[in-house]
């Protein structure tokens, strides 16, 4: 019995460490859980910080969007909200299912806006560079650029780097070009700078191409959207490599970077991005001196005349007039005589079928052509509704070059490619395609020389924006 009770005491004893060690193990492993769920949530999520920003807008339900205005950024015309980056941050506002407010402090002030927490990210066609780096977490790349040296056309002796030894170059202060040429000048380059502290670098532009300065710096993407204003600009030379274009946020913003990066990453598959490239871009790369010249000074001496009646027609079937002048003059350069090898005729170009069908009686007449020509895009317009209004303008326009039909057939192609049928960057690969026995053979409409409606929209959209940009117009 002693043995058995023994066992028993032993059994018992030997039950109550194990039931205090295994409370101790419990113990341990809850705070290590606990610590570890902190440094996780902290570090992986931001849940535990009070500062998170993302947290922030959410609970708001509003983003405040730091940018400049500008053409790439952000500005006003006939009272809506544009730019390139305005466009971007709308989309990502309603990603994020919040309101946007866009602010403007001013390019000395921008990096203080957002690290104040007046602002939650900058959007501003900012270059990643080392330097903002130090202050700032960037998003992945959305756009390349390239620094470069812009001058007037016919200012000889700048050709590359050295040429810039002894010459004044005059750029907003606080850039990457001035970053750039401070590298510069430190590793022996004797340029001389003229810091501007709040001067967009389109004004610069301007002042090159009037001659009020001579040498400037631009990235490649702010040239291309202003060439097509400034005809008398050309590029020297490049004085970076490429470099990305990135939104910035707070150092510790780890969550609302990895949401613009999904953001980023879900518009270029999806097409949005290449849309809003294309209502900004769209003609940037084609870009003809000659043509730009001869459009700028027919603004002065051939559209005065038409200008009223362009207004008043316009505004019946809700267009913008500028959008009409763009059309009439990739039509036929405001010269009301104009006739085609094809037999077209008039300010607006039209066919006979089109002519009669919009009661047009005589297409050299002004009047009836700008009429006509309206009444007949506007009809066009209706073919296409449902889609977006930056595409359906498009559809619009192409279908007046070169045909509903065609057009229609296009769109056919695109539908069999798995292409989006809604989107003119889709026709863009398929009209061409209509030149093809292989694919004309096979649609309703037959033969189409398919790449000049493609280049037709692109100039009016060139057109149009000039007009936009043009104050005096």
């Amino acid at each position: 019995m002693k043995q058995r009770h023994k066992k028993r005491g032993h059994q018992r004893l030997f039950s109550s460490d194990s039931a205090c060690n295994h409370k101790e193990l419990l113990l341990k492993i809850k705070l290590a859980l606990f610590f570890l769920s902190i440094i996780l949530c902290a570090s992986i999520s931001g849940c535990y910080n009070p500062n998170d920003t993302l947290r922030k807008i959410e609970n708001r339900g509003q983003i405040i969007v730091i940018t400049d205005n500008s053409a790439h950024g952000f500005y006003l015309y006939q009272n809506r909200p544009m730019g390139f980056e305005y466009q971007l941050t709308k989309e990502f506002a309603a990603f994020l299912n919040v309101e946007l407010t866009v602010i403007t402090p001013g390019w000395g002030k921008i990096f203080d806006t957002l690290l104040s927490g007046e602002g939650d990210l900058i959007a501003s066609s900012l270059t990643k560079t080392e330097r903002r780096k130090t202050r700032v977490v960037f998003s992945d790349e959305y756009m390349p650029v390239q620094q470069q040296v812009i001058v007037r056309k016919g200012f000889r002796g700048i050709k590359r780097l050295s040429d810039l030894n002894g010459k004044t170059v005059h750029i907003r202060k606080n850039t990457s070009y001035h970053e750039r040429l401070v590298e510069l000048k430190k590793s022996g380059l004797n340029v001389h700078l003229a810091l501007y502290e709040n001067t967009p670098t389109e004004e610069l532009l301007r002042q090159v191409q009037n001659n009020e300065i001579k040498i400037t710096i631009a990235d490649s993407n702010i040239f291309r959207l202003n060439r097509r204003y400034y005809p008398d600009l050309r590029i020297a030379f490049p004085i970076s490599e490429h470099q990305s274009l990135g939104w910035a946020v707070k150092k510790h913003d780890i969550r609302l970077i990895k949401k613009i990066n999904q953001f980023f990453d879900n518009i270029k598959k999806d097409g949005t991005f290449t849309q809003i490239y294309n209502k900004y871009y769209a003609g940037t790369e084609m870009f003809d001196y000659v043509d730009i010249k001869i459009f700028h000074n027919r603004l002065k001496t051939r559209l005065p005349a038409y200008k009223q009646i362009i207004e008043k027609e316009s505004k019946k079937y809700n267009f913008d007039w500028r959008l009409i002048a763009a059309v009439i003059y990739q039509e036929s350069q405001f010269n009301p005589n104009a006739i085609s090898y094809t037999g077209v005729r008039g300010l607006m170009q039209l066919t006979m079928p089109t002519a009669d069908e919009m009661g047009v009686l005589n297409r050299l007449n002004p009047e009836e052509s700008i009429k006509g020509g309206i009444k007949y895009l506007h009809k066009l317009y209706n073919q296409f509704e449902g889609l977006h209004p930056d595409e359906r303008l498009k559809f619009a326009l192409g279908s007046y070059n070169v045909g509903y039909g065609h057009v229609k057939d296009a769109r056919n192609i695109a539908h069999e490619k798995g292409l989006d049928i809604n989107q003119w960057s889709s026709l863009e690969k398929t009209l061409p395609l209509l030149r093809n026995r292989e694919y004309y053979e096979k649609s309703d409409f037959g033969y189409a020389r398919g790449t000049e409606p493609v280049r037709y929209v692109n100039q009016i959209l060139t057109y149009y924006n000039i007009l936009k940009m043009t104050p005096e117009a």
